[in-house]
């Protein structure tokens, strides 16, 4: 990814900030500017809670070129409370305890150096979620 790409998509990866369709009230991650439900302009911010639930998952043991240090991991759908499913890599629990309809919780976390500067990329992933974090919604 390219600096200014990094920089300027910086919100939605750091703290999923979407969009809400102020003509059908449909909420939309990543950013758009037209609503693909009603095709209306939908340029309203939108911050999701960042909580949701593991719909699907997959662990990739043979990873794609710039990936392979972090082998295995696991990559999941997250349906997030506000209905949008969010693709993610699954932070802090081993592959083996991920299940479907595992409750879990947007955490900013590094994704990888990239290139010979080592610029260091930051964006969401999902861990499951935290008892305490779940007894105080």
């Amino acid at each position: 990814m390219r600096n200014a790409s990094y920089w300027r998509t910086g919100p939605q990866r750091m703290s999923l900030m979407g969009e809400v369709c102020p003509h059908c009230h449909a909420k939309l991650f990543p950013p758009r500017d037209v609503c693909p439900k009603c095709g209306a302009p939908a340029r309203e911010a939108y911050q999701f809670s960042g909580r949701g639930t593991v719909y699907s998952f997959s662990t990739l043991y043979s990873a794609p070129l710039g990936w392979a240090e972090y082998a295995p991991y696991v990559v999941a759908l997250v349906k997030l409370e506000e209905g949008p499913l969010v693709t993610a890599q699954l932070t802090d629990v081993a592959p083996t305890e991920v299940a479907i309809g595992m409750p879990v919780e947007m955490v900013t976390r590094k994704m990888r150096a990239e290139g010979e500067s080592g610029l260091i990329q930051y964006g969401y992933k999902f861990r499951p979620l935290l008892q305490e974090a779940a007894a105080h919604p």
